[in-house]
């Protein structure tokens, strides 16, 4: 006598999890990025070094410069007197040449950090359209890096309130002739973070993105500007670079304020643009 017994149904495949949909929301993007920002040891010590370079050369050229000594004649070399907006601007904004190179390096490792930890797979696990993920990141950065730059120029002109104020020169920092040059200068700081950001997430390497990026603001308009010594063509272009636009973006000179700002612009665009693209394309 045979048993008859129930056939057994193949239990359904089990299915791998692709993960689809946006992801966290942009509030929870957005305070997920700034922990991350902010989990960074480089991080303080970055922006802390910012402000404190800022500072700390603001005040010695108060001590250092008098109306008599501010600008020299490009022509004769000789002493030429400024007026004390611009000699305010020149002492408060300063320190933040610098403080586009640390800006820089930090951009760089505020994306390629999470590449050598690993972090970038569970970054875009979460968020697995990737995209929103890297405006986060841009929105954060360009959010704190603004607000250090504009800690650092209105700080180093009240430390040079007093200190100039002894020699007879004054200013007022609602004046626009001041407040706008200082508010272009914490702006562009922004931008060089921004700028730099991109550039980390196309290389994913810290060394070559930082390389990458001092490259371009620091190496290239130097080297440009002496070989267009020779060729003549080359002058051309040197306007139209990211930090000689950037200063032209603050200080018109060969053109308008505007302009270098569009072609600065331009600069991040590109750099985001590629590094998007690159992000939506590639593994981590």
């Amino acid at each position: 006598m045979s048993t008859l017994t129930n056939p057994v149904q193949p239990s359904a495949a089990r299915t791998s999890f692709v993960p689809n949909g946006s992801g966290l929301s942009i509030t929870g993007l957005l305070r997920s990025e700034s922990i991350k920002l902010w989990s960074l040891r480089s991080t303080y010590w970055t922006l802390s070094l910012v402000v404190v370079v800022s500072l700390g050369i603001a005040v010695l050229m108060s001590f250092a410069m008098s109306a008599s000594t501010a600008g020299f004649d490009p022509t004769t070399g000789a002493p030429m007197a400024v007026e004390s907006a611009q000699m305010f601007v020149l002492v408060s904004t300063t320190g933040l040449g610098l403080g586009q190179l640390i800006v820089a390096v930090l951009g760089v490792l505020s994306i390629s950090g999470e590449y050598s930890s690993g972090m970038i797979k569970s970054t875009l696990t979460a968020v697995p359209n990737r995209l929103p993920a890297l405006w986060a990141k841009v929105v954060v950065l360009f959010g704190f890096t603004f607000l250090v730059g504009l800690i650092s120029v209105v700080g180093s002109f009240l430390v040079a309130m007093p200190i100039l104020g002894a020699k007879d020169l004054s200013a007022s920092l609602f004046d626009t002739e001041v407040f706008l040059p200082l508010l272009g200068n914490a702006l562009f700081l922004a931008i060089i973070a921004v700028f730099a950001l991109g550039i980390g997430t196309i290389l994913r390497s810290s060394a070559g993105g930082i390389a990458t990026v001092l490259g371009i603001t620091l190496l290239l308009p130097t080297v440009l500007a002496v070989l267009s010594m020779f060729v003549e063509w080359i002058a051309d272009i040197v306007p139209y670079l990211f930090t000689v636009a950037g200063a032209t973006m603050i200080t018109p000179n060969a053109m308008e304020s505007w302009q270098g700002f569009l072609i600065v612009l331009a600069w991040v665009v590109v750099s985001l643009g590629v590094a998007a693209l690159l992000l939506k394309r590639r593994d981590a």
